[in-house]
């Protein structure tokens, strides 16, 4: 099965504004353990990629995260308690409030 991973018009928007403003010029997903269940998503800016990374234009994931949040949508949020980044995993059988912490 291929790996995929979707991107909302609002998160493509929002990943091209902030890694145009400074050195940075990758947004970076991760998949990591922790969090109140049991995966946490992180989302960050980075300047270089490393050998187990896929690159999509400037948007940079490990494949092990890939592979957890293969299937996914990455969206943008603006609320009025602030704006985030949102993972719409499918294969997520739980999550926390926070919507960044997860379990498969």
């Amino acid at each position: 099965m291929k790996k995929k991973l979707d991107f909302t018009k609002e998160a493509l928007n929002q990943i091209n504004k902030i890694t145009q403003l400074g050195e940075e010029k990758y947004f970076r997903i991760t998949v990591q353990g922790g969090g109140c269940s049991g995966f946490k998503y992180n989302f960050e800016l980075d300047v270089k990629t490393y050998k187990d990374d896929i690159i999509f234009n400037n948007i940079v994931i490990d494949n092990s995260s890939l592979e957890i949040i293969s299937g996914s949508i990455v969206d943008f949020k603006k609320e009025m308690i602030g704006e985030s980044f949102v993972i719409n995993n499918p294969k997520a059988t739980a999550s926390c409030g926070c919507g960044l912490s997860f379990s498969i």
